[in-house]
């Protein structure tokens, strides 16, 4: 089963990471995507770029409308994602508890429907 390991951080608001901690995580997370791949459990895995450079689609009284980020409805943000191949949820969690995280930063492991 495919599990997609969203990684967000709570407070959008935060000051950014200084470089050498941002440089720390980043080799983290390099690390962590060669055990992945090593392990024959990656699909795929991208960072994202800033929320200022999204967009939202949504339905809205039958009408599609269209809302440029950032979005302040919004508390958490989400950075990036690996989508995994797994036996089991526990697995997909134990593989999630692994990915380099600032302060206050989580990971949401959510099964994908198979179409």
């Amino acid at each position: 089963m495919r599990y997609m390991l969203l990684i967000c951080s709570d407070d959008k608001a935060a000051p950014p990471a200084p470089r050498a901690e941002m440089e720390a995580i980043v080799q983290g997370h390099r690390r962590f995507s060669e055990e992945l791949e090593a392990a024959g459990k990656a699909v795929v895995g991208e960072r994202l770029r800033p929320e200022g450079e999204a967009c939202r689609v949504r339905l809205k009284a039958g009408q599609r409308q269209v809302t440029d980020g950032p979005f302040a409805e919004t508390k958490e943000a989400l950075g990036g994602f690996y989508l995994i191949e797994c036996d089991t949820k526990q697995e997909a969690v134990e593989w999630a508890k692994k990915i380099p995280l600032r302060e206050g930063g989580f990971v949401e492991v959510r099964p994908i429907w198979q179409m």
